[in-house]
């Protein structure tokens, strides 16, 4: 039985794993999504939600741009983006203003408290693009790269744009040197609406996520990748990368609804080790039931996971941004999720996600895509998925050239201790046991205090848990803990796109 590194496997495999090459951990915390780095184990993998922060909505329509003459107020990312800047030490959003209507820009110093700059762009708005007699702008991405070599291009944006007809929609491309006054348009070649894009850092390319066109089974998303970002704009039919993703047999229907589940948004971050996916599922009505019934389609976030940017991995399927399905509620549907996925806030991860009321001051019945607000998700740090209980986990064959071994673990009513598997000094009996509960925890041993006399070596790492979490654990060059790997769209702390501060 050949195995590579990148199937997900089954925790049965541990036999076949013995026989596989050494895989290096260096370059960011290890999550337990999978059994990539799970030989064996006797804990139960938990996956977690995370909880709607108590000041949601944290923006709602408010301004003249925002409220849209009353018709459709809106002031939520519709995608768009939502950054930390290391530079200014600001959180920044990009967000749909007033539907069909503008792309608006905030700032905050915690992601929680939102400020409205009056920019040059529309004297007295918040507004970065100016508005244009005949076009409507709908799915938008904003994406910072700062390791752009012409500063002219720092931040790079996507829209895609109504027109009014005969012309038709239109992708455009645009690039700025501060995400505020943005040059452009270059023309994409054809796309579906909500079209996005992001960076793979791993492998070096800018991911296009696609709407076809056409596709019998509804919405769904193909793929168009190139290290350069300019040059991935336009592209030919061989060009697109399948297989095509949509919904699967797991993916069932809302049973209030009970129409098929479609593939309505696609994007990723990278965080930690891994690519972190966010899959926006659509549940239905149709637009037209809703657009009768004044009241905004169901949609849902999930999450999911990739080791090679291709093969995803979502489970279990169950909503981790959801829909409320409730009249009256802020966030009854039409939850969209957002370019830069999350933020690190501390031991927190920050999820700002869109969301509609369809709530209408000039409509009393309510209109389908009124009321749009942001809502602020909070999980723990690395907390998707955990393994607890009393047990124990045994990695693979792994090497590392830190020597800091560290924990994200809640061991406060139990404790986790590790051996390195046959190295003397490296027992379990050995090991000072952690015994609280945090997300950055050292973990010594007595006379050897860390691994630097096995470093580069391969060893099995052994994971003893009496009533306790751990969710992530990785070897650190640093004493601070600095895992090295990517901080997804930043946070207060970090000074680039790694973890080199141990913040």
């Amino acid at each position: 039985m050949t195995l590579r590194r990148r199937d997900f496997l089954a925790a049965s495999a541990s036999a076949a794993w013995a026989a596989a090459p050494a895989i290096n951990i260096d370059g960011g915390r290890q999550l337990f999504f999978d059994d990539y780095l799970v030989a064996e184990s006797t804990l139960e993998r938990t996956w977690h939600t995370p909880v709607i922060h108590e000041a949601s909505p944290v923006l709602k329509p408010e301004t003249p741009l925002e409220m849209n003459n009353g018709e459709r107020p809106v002031a939520c990312p519709f995608s768009d983006g939502v950054w930390y800047d290391p530079r200014e030490r600001l959180f920044k959003i990009w967000y749909h203003a007033g539907w069909f209507d503008g792309i608006a820009y905030a700032t905050s110093e915690d992601g929680i408290r939102w400020t409205r700059p009056k920019l040059d762009v529309e004297p007295g708005s918040n507004r970065v693009l100016a508005r244009r007699d005949g076009y409507w702008r709908d799915g938008v991405t904003v994406w910072p790269d700062h390791a752009a070599a012409d500063p002219t291009q720092r931040y790079k944006m996507f829209g895609y744009f109504r027109r009014r007809a005969p012309a038709g929609p239109v992708g455009e491309v645009y690039t700025s040197p501060d995400g505020i006054h943005w040059n452009g348009p270059r023309l994409t070649s054809h796309c579906g609406d909500n079209t996005n894009f992001f960076y793979d850092p791993f492998r070096k390319l800018w991911v296009w996520s696609i709407r076809p066109d056409k596709d019998p089974r509804g919405r769904s998303r193909v793929r168009r990748e190139h290290p350069e970002f300019l040059d991935s704009i336009q592209w030919r039919p061989e060009d697109l990368l399948g297989p095509v993703m949509h919904p699967d047999e797991r993916d069932t229907p809302d049973p209030a609804i009970g129409v098929p589940t479609q593939l309505y948004h696609w994007t990723a971050i990278a965080y930690e080790s891994v690519m972190l996916g966010q899959f926006m599922i659509h549940f239905g009505p149709d637009n037209s039931v809703c657009a009768k019934g004044g009241f905004p389609k169901t949609t849902d976030v999930n999450v999911g996971f990739s080791r090679d940017g291709v093969t995803w991995m979502r489970s279990p399927r169950r909503p981790f941004i959801a829909s409320s399905r409730k009249p009256g509620t802020w966030n009854r549907g039409y939850v969209h999720n957002t370019g830069g996925v999350c933020l690190i806030v501390g031991d927190k991860l920050y999820f700002c996600f869109g969301a509609w009321s369809g709530a209408s001051p000039k409509k009393p019945g309510g209109d389908m895509y009124a009321g749009g607000s942001t809502g602020l998700a909070v999980l723990r740090r690395d907390g998707f998925v955990s393994l607890g209980g009393n047990g124990v986990i045994t990695t693979p064959a792994v090497t590392f050239t830190g020597r800091h071994l560290c924990v994200n673990a809640d061991a406060a009513g139990g404790e986790v201790a590790v051996e390195v598997v046959g190295e003397r000094g490296f027992g379990a009996k050995d090991c000072v046991a952690v015994r609280a509960d945090g997300t950055r925890q050292a973990v010594r041993w007595k006379d050897r205090r860390d691994l630097a006399a096995i470093s580069g070596k391969p060893v099995r790492l052994r994971f003893h848990l009496t009533k306790a979490q751990i969710y992530a654990f990785w070897v650190s060059p640093d004493p601070s803990g600095a895992s090295h790997g990517y901080v997804a769209a930043g946070g207060p702390g970090f000074t680039g796109p790694r973890d080199t501060t141990g913040a």
